[in-house]
């Protein structure tokens, strides 16, 4: 299961393109298989989404004190092990960039993708944490393609790793190796939540993981005190750039977990329509194209996903939709361009989108 990678295949591209190298990563693997399992022994094998800590993750918020060093870590390739906490940490992937701010982790460099898009600052950081980013004055080590000598010349503590996706630099894990502790991490099957109390156990910053959750879930229940509901269900979706298509997303995905746990239903397809498989087995999307694509859109309410204002008007002025109720009602809503893949910040962003276009009057 997938549950937090929010992406389209490549041949279904959202109409808010993203050039950003981490985005491309589920179509590039669908479940990432045996071979790079969770890199710390704080694993959590049940995924939740933001504004959902599962059973699991709070169990370990609620038990797990700071350890003592050195600490000993089972990774994808053998035990590392950690002498002291590390003090300078270059991340290879932008995408788990964004959870090693949000604990406070000493972050010095980063891995970048595409500069000046619409998901990327002129740094090619994600413009959800860009500021955070600049105000501790993480540096840019290179964009899209690992560099060694980059990562090298920062004299690192630890290098981080993405299991897989593309920002994943797998392929220099000997070279980094080399030059500081290396860990390789899975993310494309765990929540932000997830993930944070898993870097906050690597990295020392327990309590500032579970500090950064908490405060996460307190804006959920705030949000959703203050929100009044549009008709449901709701269709949430992501909707292709061409128009021919949108991955609906389901109950197992972040997206879906967050809108249930904010009080919305999700609309799922009828029974006897089906939608597409091009991305293997997954739970959290369902492709609808061509006549599907209307005929899966049940909700009384359309919440777009990796979205502008601009993507609202292109849905509704889409042939193929404006017999549908919210397109004729004028019901359909943007979350912004930064929602393809719930962090701490993107997902902070989705609230306030909720907030604002749902704040009871």
């Amino acid at each position: 299961m997938l549950s937090g990678c929010d992406q389209a295949s490549d041949d279904a591209k959202p109409a808010v393109q993203h050039d950003a190298a981490a985005h491309q990563n589920a179509a590039e693997g669908e479940h990432h298989g045996t071979e790079h399992h969770d890199a710390t022994h704080g694993e959590q094998q049940q995924n939740s989404a933001p504004g959902e800590t599962s059973g699991s993750d709070r169990q370990n918020a609620a038990v797990s004190e700071p350890q003592s060093w050195p600490r000993t870590l089972q990774t994808p390739k053998g035990v590392l092990t950690l002498q002291q906490a590390p003090k300078r940490i270059v991340s290879t992937s932008v995408t788990l960039t964004g959870t090693l701010l949000a604990i406070n982790a000493p972050v010095i460099g980063s891995g970048a993708t595409g500069r000046n898009s619409t998901v990327a600052d002129e740094q090619g950081f994600f413009t959800q944490w860009s500021a955070v980013a600049k105000e501790r004055q993480v540096k840019p080590l290179y964009v899209t393609e690992p560099n060694a000598e980059a990562i090298a010349a920062e004299a690192p503590d630890l290098i981080i790793i993405a299991a897989t996706g593309g920002d994943s630099a797998i392929k220099l894990y000997d070279q980094l190796s080399t030059i500081a502790p290396t860990l390789v991490i899975d993310y494309g099957n765990k929540s932000w939540q997830q993930l944070a109390l898993q870097l906050g156990d690597i990295t020392g910053h327990e309590n500032d993981a579970k500090a950064v959750i908490d405060r996460f879930e307190q804006r959920v229940q705030q949000v959703k005190q203050e929100i009044t509901l549009p008709p449901q269900p709701v269709s949430a979706l992501v909707y292709y750039e061409d128009g021919r298509g949108v991955n609906l997303w389901t109950p197992e995905s972040a997206q879906g977990k967050l809108l249930t746990e904010l009080g919305f239903s999700l609309a799922m397809p009828p029974a006897d329509v089906h939608g597409g498989t091009s991305m293997g087995k997954r739970n959290d999307i369902i492709q609808l194209t061509g006549e599907n694509m209307a005929a899966g859109l049940t909700g009384k309410t359309m919440i777009l996903f990796s979205s502008d204002d601009e993507t609202v008007q292109k849905v509704e002025a889409n042939q193929f939709l404006v017999h549908l109720e919210p397109v004729s009602a004028k019901r359909v809503y943007s979350m912004g361009p930064d929602t393809f893949r719930l962090d701490y910040y993107s997902a902070s962003n989705m609230l306030n989108s909720i907030e604002r276009d749902f704040k009871a009057q």
